[in-house]
């Protein structure tokens, strides 16, 4: 079984509008959809935003049997040459706001149970593939943005998909993830683009993710 985790209820549409013979329960607090996808059958689970909401989403998704997570959502463009409502799928992931220095030398972003800080998606060669780093906080912080981009080599930022990666990886389950821009680096405050940009974005995943779902 294929499951979608998903934070916001919009950003799940795209999914959720093609689903057949759908059904919906709410377990732990959220809403859970099941049906069939291109005649597989599917689960979508919206988590809420962040990364524990997403790990506990994607626990329950594969204790319900699910062999393949996918994560589909809007995040952050570091590369000022990105364009709103680009959409790429994620190869490796990493959690930024992660830090064990101190204590072991590790590199940010590197989990105790792992040597590297980048944990390796699976991809569809449909789409550009790009690194993303993930942490619990949206901002438009220089500090945040030079670790990400000059240190552990990401181009795009969110809240959840790093987590649903770890937990995939540790439960030896494909993972993938696509994501949509919804604001770029160098092109004004990234909180009001993400604001002005919202309705675009989620338009385009309507657009163009039924056309990758076969693949997945």
């Amino acid at each position: 079984m294929k499951a979608f985790v998903i934070a916001m209820e919009n950003e799940a549409r795209c999914v959720l509008d093609n689903l057949e013979g759908s059904t919906e329960t709410r377990e732990f607090g959220r809403r859970v959809v099941r049906g069939k996808l291109c005649g597989e059958a599917t689960m979508v689970v919206i988590s809420g935003i962040g990364k524990g909401n997403a790990a506990a989403a994607t626990q329950y998704a594969l204790q319900s049997g699910a062999d393949t997570i996918v994560n589909v959502g809007v995040a952050g463009g570091l590369d000022p040459a990105f364009n709103v409502a680009d959409i790429y799928e994620i190869d490796s992931a990493v959690q930024y706001d992660f830090d064990l220095s101190a204590v072991n030398g590790t590199m940010v972003g590197t989990l105790d149970e792992r040597s590297t800080p980048y944990i390796p998606l699976s991809t569809t060669g449909k789409l550009s593939a790009k690194s993303i780093g993930t942490g619990d906080r949206f901002n438009d912080s220089d500090a945040d943005n030079d670790l990400l981009m000059n240190v552990l080599s990401c181009q795009l930022r969110d809240m959840e998909c790093g987590a649903v990666a770890q937990v995939c990886e540790a439960a030896g389950v494909r993972c993938v993830a696509f994501k949509c821009v919804s604001d770029v680096r160098g092109k004004g405050a990234m909180t009001g683009q993400y604001v002005d940009n919202l309705k675009r974005c989620l338009a385009k995943l309507t657009a163009e993710m039924p056309k990758l779902f076969s693949y997945v």
